[in-house]
């Protein structure tokens, strides 16, 4: 299997948070042997990939591209949140709010859905500031009705502020952090 066949991609494919035409600041080969980058986010799994782009690719920073059947990718590598340059980690952010408030559905639906991973332990329990008594909040409003929007959860959850924020935070986190035990929104490829 080639890096570009990768199993489980989505058609949505990834958002480009970085493209570097001449490749690695530290690459010490001439500039000749150097080949175009791209770093992208999957915009399903959340996973960080570095893309050889052929030629420029027509690739630009926010553009939403399918690196499973794309002619202008020639490779694919996973890496990890450490491997991306400065722009792209300073992009992510703005990409993974945008992802949330693009996709509210999906987003508000982790609300509705989300499980207990242990006796002791919730999926709502690792979001950032959310303690028992808004996870029972949650669960208790899910109960009477799913939640229809971020706005209607907000609304109906005490205590609840910019539940989008939260989902933001918490994808971040699990981005950065490669040690952590539970991942609810990251999958990691090399797991």
């Amino acid at each position: 299997m080639t890096d570009t066949e990768r199993e489980g991609e989505t058609a949505d494919g990834a958002v480009v948070l970085d493209f570097l035409p001449h490749g690695r600041t530290d690459d010490d080969r001439p500039q000749y042997e150097k080949e175009p980058l791209a770093y992208a986010l999957d915009t399903e799994t959340f996973a960080l990939s570095e893309l050889v782009v052929d030629g420029d690719g027509g690739v630009s920073i926010g553009d939403r591209i399918d690196v499973t059947d794309n002619a202008a990718i020639d490779h694919v590598r996973d890496i990890d949140y450490d491997d991306l340059p400065s722009g792209a980690q300073s992009e992510l952010e703005y990409v993974v709010a945008d992802l949330v408030e693009t996709e509210e559905q999906r987003f508000v639906d982790f609300y509705n859905d989300a499980q207990p991973i242990t006796l002791r332990l919730h999926q709502l329990d690792l979001l950032p500031g959310i303690g028992k008594k808004i996870r029972n909040g949650v669960l208790d409003e899910r109960k009477r009705q799913p939640f229809e929007s971020f706005a209607d959860l907000e609304a109906r959850v005490d205590g609840l502020h910019n539940p989008e924020d939260v989902l933001v935070e918490r994808i971040l986190e699990e981005l950065r952090e490669e040690d952590l035990k539970y991942r609810t929104f990251v999958r990691r490829e090399r797991e």
